[in-house]
């Protein structure tokens, strides 16, 4: 890449996972717009045609007269043709498996009673998505040490913790952050009470300054501002008189939409514990034991958010392979909306436009959060300006909030090992002590219920899984 003049060129993006028809369209929503960069993003997927289909999409995109008509696009056909033209940038955002694996995942343990709001980060659905993308991500962090080890890696694949940490596990010397707008919901609600409660109205989601600590996907500030108003005492207020009816966003209604929610679960928890849960009330409530938010989908129904299905999102998935056929005919055109994602704010930072702050997912190894383990992968704010991501110290995390994160780095630990060693019995150790099953589950049928679900995604994993099963 050259920078001059404020100007960013010849930027080289490679994208693995580049036929997806989610996270790839929001991306080239925010190159069409991007003024002071330019380049090539070079797609690779193992769907060559759906990378085909986003090429042609995004030469579409670049003929309108309402983009920047900065960059071009093309596909390659392999890890290393893609990573051998040494990126600026590699982006990860892959669907491991197919939805037909992940319908195990997270609709199997409901035989037994366990319920998941998400199922792609904790709980037995995050357990056995991590088995099965943990094999992917040590074959692209081999590929990027061995054909482009200087490029900075952007990961958005969930489970994003254990996909940072099989990177980090396999090639130390990697330059990769994991990115999560999770933490971006909070802040607009923020936002919004601050509106509400001052009358002073204009306020940006970026003007809710955070503090941010935990692991991805359960997240907690605790101190935030806006305009020099410390908002604990606004949010509190705002709980004590709203706590039942819940915080509801006047674009959307919690009833009308799978991912929507009246934030009750973070209500709950900031009333438990003083701390601003900064995560959304499905992936909150997946990091706690099951009879808190997940005993039965009429809990969920009565906390205000919602179970997540799989048939839902294949029905979405089968809506957008339409959409796609459209756009790359030219037959439909992308919304050119605000997609509140900083990917490419980043990157301009990255590349010496500027310095930025934004929550982050990195190794804990400057001990960011002091009383974490170093190994763990940890979401807390750092400063991004050229070359550099210098994560910033967010201090202890309490002592409560402290016991509810401890179980899951722990499992981190050892669902990595049980992935690269195919080991039957560490997963299990990791499933049965998961807040969300434990106690909720006999070993026995536990243990039935984790082989089932190993089982249904074997085509994923590596062949020692057959051989560990058969011990059973």
């Amino acid at each position: 890449m050259k920078v001059k003049d404020g100007m960013c060129s010849d930027v080289r993006i490679a994208y693995i996972g580049g036929g997806s028809h989610g996270w790839a369209w929001t991306f080239y929503n925010d190159l069409a717009k991007e003024r002071e960069m330019s380049g090539v993003v070079s797609l690779y997927d193992t769907d060559s045609n759906a990378a085909l289909q986003n090429q042609r999409i995004g030469e579409q995109l670049m003929k309108r007269p309402d983009t920047t008509e900065n960059w071009k696009f093309k596909v390659r056909y392999s890890l290393e043709e893609l990573l051998s033209e040494k990126p600026d940038f590699i982006l990860i955002s892959i669907l491991p498996g197919t939805f037909k694996e992940m319908e195990s995942d997270v609709h199997l343990p409901e035989k037994y009673g366990i319920y998941q709001s998400v199922g792609d980060t904790a709980g037995p659905g995050g357990l056995v998505r991590a088995l099965r993308t943990i094999p992917m991500f040590v074959e692209i962090a081999e590929a990027i040490q061995k054909y482009s080890p200087d490029s900075i890696v952007i990961n958005y694949t969930n489970p994003m913790t254990l996909c940072m940490k099989t990177l980090y596990h396999t090639f130390p010397e990697i330059k990769a952050f994991g990115c999560c707008h999770e933490v971006f919901g909070t802040q607009k609600i923020l936002a919004k009470l601050y509106e509400q409660a001052t009358g002073d109205i204009g306020v940006d989601r970026d003007e809710v300054i955070v503090n941010v600590q935990g692991i991805n996907h359960f997240t907690w500030f605790d101190r935030a501002s806006c305009r020099g108003v410390d908002l604990f005492p606004v949010y509190k207020d705002f709980i004590s008189k709203n706590f039942e009816e819940g915080y509801h966003d006047p674009d959307r209604n919690w009833m009308n939409g799978t991912f929507n929610c009246a934030h009750r679960v973070k209500m709950d928890l900031f009333m438990k514990y003083g701390t601003i849960a900064a995560a959304g009330d499905r992936h909150l409530a997946e990091f706690l034991p099951g009879d808190c938010y997940l005993k039965d989908p009429q809990m969920v129904h009565n906390w205000k958010f919602a179970l997540t299905t799989v048939e839902w999102r294949k029905e979405r998935q089968a809506e957008k392979k339409q959409k796609a056929v459209l756009l790359a005919n030219g037959g439909e055109e992308l919304d050119l909306a605000p997609t509140g994602e900083e990917g490419i704010h980043l990157m301009k930072a990255l590349c010496g436009l500027g310095r930025m702050v934004s929550n982050v997912n990195i190794l804990n190894t400057a001990g960011q959060i002091p009383n974490l383990p170093r190994t763990a992968v940890v979401e807390t704010n750092a400063v991004f300006y050229r070359g550099t991501i210098q994560p910033i110290m967010s201090g202890d995390i309490k002592p409560d909030i402290l016991k509810l994160i401890i179980p899951h780095v722990e499992n981190h630990e050892k669902i990595l090992k049980a992935a690269l060693e195919c080991d039957f019995d560490l997963a299990f150790d990791a499933f049965f002590h998961d807040p969300l099953v434990e106690g909720r589950i006999s070993e026995s049928d536990g243990k039935v219920l984790l082989k089932e679900m190993i089982e249904n995604t074997l085509n994923y994993l590596p062949e020692g899984w057959k051989d560990s099963l058969k011990k059973l």
